[in-house]
């Protein structure tokens, strides 16, 4: 028989467990294995998404997810005050679409992302390439901003076969 308190540090361990497990599914929307495997196929890298976006304005995120069952290359954007979802033809590497961001889950999300970038003398891009240089073997896969202690970071998702990782990247 465990004791009432053991059993209490058990349960919060195995709770803090599932939450950071539960955040990586997040940040890969779901289903890491489908996302690997429709990574596969697709020579696209984040870094060409992200320059490719630049045009609709300043990327302030962007990911490889899977939208209604299809691989897709999703940058935030902002222009002005506008909040824009960019995303990109995975086999030309073009814009396919813009569109302004309305859900407020979304504009949330990417009013956070701005406010970090505001501060940030390093681009997403630039990040993105020297997280993925200093990372051999690995291709970006997502690049969020944030604010911690007041200065930006991003959390860029790197993957290599079916193995992500993940790793913080200064922005000032």
């Amino acid at each position: 028989m465990i004791s009432r308190p053991i059993r209490m540090v058990l349960i919060i361990a195995a709770a803090s467990l599932f939450s950071a497990g539960a955040g990586g599914l997040r940040a890969e929307e779901g289903d890491p294995a489908a996302l690997a495997a429709a990574l596969k196929n697709t020579k696209l890298t984040l870094q060409q998404g992200l320059k490719a976006s630049e045009r609709q304005g300043k990327p302030i995120s962007a990911k490889f997810e899977i939208e209604h069952g299809q691989l897709q290359l999703s940058v935030y954007t902002q222009k002005g005050k506008e909040f824009l979802e960019v995303i990109i033809d995975l086999k030309t590497g073009a814009v396919a679409k813009a569109e302004k961001i309305s859900d407020a889950g979304d504009l949330k999300e990417a009013a956070e992302q701005s406010a970090a970038m505001t501060k940030a003398k390093v681009s997403l891009l630039a990040a993105t390439d020297t997280a993925a240089k200093t990372n051999a073997g690995f291709r970006a896969v997502g690049i969020a901003p944030e604010l911690k202690d007041g200065h930006p970071t991003a959390e860029v998702n790197l993957l290599q076969g079916t193995t992500f990782k993940k790793v913080a990247a200064k922005l000032d």
